[in-house]
C-alpha cells in the first residue's frame, strides 16, 4: 500500500517567519492553515499560511523524523533547503489546491 506523507514549510505574506509541519494530506492541511482553523495557532499568530516548500515520504516515521530534524535547523539552514527547490521563494499554493 502507497502512503503520503508531507514536510511541509509555511511562510508569510513577507517572508519573515516560517512554520514547519507534517500532514497526510497537503491540500487539506494547507486548507486548514489559510481557513484559520485553529484560531490561538502559531501559522495563525504569525500570518504563516503559504507554502514554499514541501517532501513526501511514504512512512509517517521518516516524516516525523525529517519534521524534527528541519525545526532543529537555524533560519540560514531552513532557507537554504527552500531554495534548492524553491529558489525565488515562490508561494505555492495554487499548484497544490488546484490539482
Amino acid at each position: 500500500m502507497n502512503h503520503n506523507y508531507f514536510v511541509y514549510i509555511l511562510t508569510n505574506k513577507n517572508k519573515t517567519v516560517l512554520y514547519t509541519g507534517v500532514t497526510n494530506d497537503l491540500a487539506i492541511r494547507l486548507r486548514q492553515h489559510i481557513e484559520w482553523v485553529n484560531k490561538f495557532a502559531f501559522t495563525n499568530k504569525y500570518n504563516c499560511h503559504f507554502l514554499i516548500y514541501f517532501e513526501r515520504y511514504q512512512y509517517i516515521e521518516h516524516a516525523i523524523e525529517r519534521e524534527k530534524e528541519i525545526k532543529g535547523w537555524t533560519r540560514a539552514k531552513k532557507n537554504a533547503l527552500i531554495e534548492i527547490e524553491n529558489k525565488e521563494w515562490k508561494f505555492l499554493n495554487e499548484d497544490i489546491l488546484n490539482t
